[in-house]
């Protein structure tokens, strides 16, 4: 049973991350603790992908001595598929966070609830 929990111990942090995340996600109402959690849940999945595209005992596929066997290398899309996630994660950050700064600038508050009720406040007045 130990073994079992040593061996799938990336994924299994994976999971409790994005647990954590999406918990976040949905029970805080500041803006800003959202965003957070939504990047917890980014990175769980990004290491999920990291351990599932790791073989024990392979090398990294970067050819120093040239062309060997195929089946001695790791597969390189789960790496290219992290890195083309981070980019996408921190370019969505960057967006959710500037929305945030004009949501705070205009409404005074970076609780969603507060926001929201603001927001209706001002569509009874038109």
């Amino acid at each position: 049973m130990a073994a079992e929990v040593l061996f799938n111990l990336e994924e299994e942090a994976a999971m409790v991350l994005f647990g954590i995340g999406f918990t976040m996600l949905l029970l805080h109402r500041n803006l800003i603790k959202k965003i957070m959690g939504l990047n917890i849940m980014d990175t769980a999945v990004y290491l999920f992908l990291a351990a599932k595209g790791y073989i024990q005992g392979r090398a990294v596929p970067i050819m120093t001595d040239g062309i060997t066997s195929a089946s001695a290398y790791i597969n390189p899309v789960p790496s290219g598929l992290v890195l083309t996630g981070i980019v996408v994660s921190v370019s969505t950050t960057a967006l959710m966070l500037a929305l945030t700064i004009r949501l705070y600038v205009r409404y005074g508050s970076l609780d969603l609830d507060r926001i929201l009720i603001r927001v209706k406040e001002e569509e009874e007045r038109k």
